[in-house]
């Protein structure tokens, strides 16, 4: 499981050192890939790869379905972090995210999202008033 906020840098070649705290979690191997709100998920590769068998069984017939098939795979990456727990995100992610050297990596439970940390920041703020309200929605979906 995913959680927290850290704010690593990006370097001047589109590296960033993944937060200790994932990196077991991402030793193998992981996808990072766009999500919604301008972010950047990053999936282990075996929950990727789960999450994709499911998004097959959909049937590309319906055009969310291939939407949401399109925009997960298109610009996904495939990624082993390096010795220093350091991955690349490719310059097509990192124009998709807005990101430049400032980013706020959180965990989302299955999975992270890296943010420009001025949009993280608007976004968080954002979110707040929503946020303090969300009990009772949330029960409606436990049962």
């Amino acid at each position: 499981m995913f959680l927290g906020t850290y704010t690593p840098k990006l370097d001047e070649k589109g590296r960033l050192i993944l937060p200790a705290k994932f990196r077991n979690a991402l030793e193998d191997g992981l996808v990072i890939t766009r999500a919604q709100e301008r972010a950047l998920a990053v999936y282990p590769k075996d929950t990727f790869e789960a999450l994709m068998a499911d998004a097959m069984k959909a049937p590309s017939t319906v055009k969310q379905v291939r939407d949401y098939q399109r925009m997960m795979t298109a610009g996904a990456s495939f990624e082993i972090p390096d010795r220093q727990g350091r991955v690349t995100i490719p310059q097509i992610l990192r124009d998709y995210a807005g990101l430049d050297r400032d980013v706020v990596v959180i965990g989302a439970l299955n999975r992270a999202e890296i943010w420009d940390a001025e949009t993280w920041h608007t976004y968080s703020a954002e979110s707040e008033e929503r946020f303090a309200g969300m009990d009772d929605e949330l029960t409606a979906f436990q049962g």
